[in-house]
């Protein structure tokens, strides 16, 4: 395994343990209308390679080099934005479709955030799938439990950030998580809200695309419902 530099990217969408396991009896709504935000998210970085859905979250990477680090710091923050804009515009079509269930009406409070990080990884085939690892992919990852107060941010570590973070926009706050395994940190984070200081209006569907969507969310749905496939809630 050869390592190889590369941004760590992970863009996970809060609020979804609660949105998943308050709404029972539309359980099959709610895995359907996630997986379709996620892939809108996904489609919305053209630039990064998926890694993996991990339940709730979406791990991307991008190779690097190492003598342009401020772009490194660039493409994460513009990826982030677009990703955030491609998460509120899909989650828009979800809550305003006809369907009265839960699982479309209550996706309105999901929130999204990312945490980022550039370090050294290795590629490895396990079971036929092509995995990252490394101890930056590991410390990524523990970046996901953090005391950030807001609920949509971008959470940066130190050699993201870069040495002086002239770059990014204001206000920035620090935090020093503590990471199992790895210890004390410092980490930098920013609104998605200052980052994207001009986001386009979000776009009310007509009644024609509501209905499409409703009728969409129900027969994707089915297959769930009559159990030929489980949630991810009932999988855990």
């Amino acid at each position: 395994m050869t390592p190889e530099r590369a941004s760590l990217l992970i863009a996970d969408i809060g609020g979804y343990t609660e949105y998943m396991s308050t709404h029972r009896m539309s359980l099959a709504h709610a895995e359907v209308n996630t997986a379709r935000i996620l892939e809108s998210m996904i489609r919305a970085a053209p630039g990064f390679d998926l890694v993996e859905i991990e339940g709730d979250a979406a791990f991307l990477s991008r190779r690097v080099g190492t003598s342009d680090p401020q772009a490194a710091l660039t493409e994460i923050l513009d990826t982030s934005v677009a990703m955030h804009r491609a998460f509120h515009a899909e989650r828009q079509y979800v809550v305003t479709n006809l369907c009265p269930c839960g699982g479309c009406k209550e996706a309105g409070n999901l929130k999204l955030k990312f945490v980022a990080h550039v370090g050294d990884v290795a590629r490895q085939t396990i079971m036929g799938r092509d995995k990252l690892v490394g101890i930056d992919v590991i410390l990524v990852h523990r970046l996901l439990k953090n005391s950030v107060p807001i609920p949509e941010y971008v959470l940066l570590t130190e050699e993201l950030r870069g040495a002086d973070g002239t770059s990014l926009p204001q206000p920035v706050h620090e935090i020093a998580p503590d990471l199992e395994g790895i210890g004390t940190i410092r980490a930098f984070f920013v609104d998605v809200a200052d980052l994207d200081g001009s986001p386009p209006p979000l776009r009310k569907p007509s009644w024609g695309a509501r209905l499409g969507n409703t009728l969409a969310a129900a027969g994707q749905g089915l297959p769930y419902m009559v159990g030929l496939k489980q949630t991810r809630a009932r999988q855990r």
